[in-house]
């Protein structure tokens, strides 16, 4: 496992890491061709239209709906889904940003759409409207 992998799985800009800290490793380390088998292994991908959200937009509390506090957590990797679609609690493969959890559900969220929680305003606007694939994990 590089470090690198570490950086990008963890949305880290340093190679510090403070205590108490919540570090994601990810045990597929890296090639491609791993984490396609590792995608088919699961049986579903879809293609969404994805958006990008912020913990301190007008109305948000910052708390997903399965109760992880974004403000608090400000480098846990999560999306919004339809849970029809993806279910509450999934790991999940997104293409352009990474593993994820499916924990939060949106307003505005309703089949094959999904939210993408960035902890900068910035890189939320810069996400824009995208069409990309979700690997569902487990």
């Amino acid at each position: 496992m590089s470090v690198a992998n570490l950086k990008e799985w963890n949305h880290l800009q340093t190679d510090l890491i403070f205590p108490e800290q919540k570090i994601t490793f990810n045990s597929l380390q890296g090639s491609r061709e791993s984490i396609e088998r590792q995608k088919e292994s699961t049986g579903k991908t879809v293609t969404v239209k994805s958006t990008a959200y912020t913990a301190y937009c007008e109305g948000c509390s910052g708390v997903t709906k399965t109760g992880v506090n974004l403000r608090q957590n400000p480098d846990e990797k999560v999306i919004a889904v339809d849970p029809n679609v993806i279910p509450l609690g999934s790991k999940v493969y997104v293409e352009g940003y990474g593993y994820a959890t499916a924990a939060d559900i949106g307003g505005a969220i309703d089949g094959n759409e999904i939210d993408i929680f960035f902890p900068e305003e910035q890189k939320a606007l810069n996400w824009g409207v995208q069409f990309v694939k979700v690997s569902i994990i487990k």
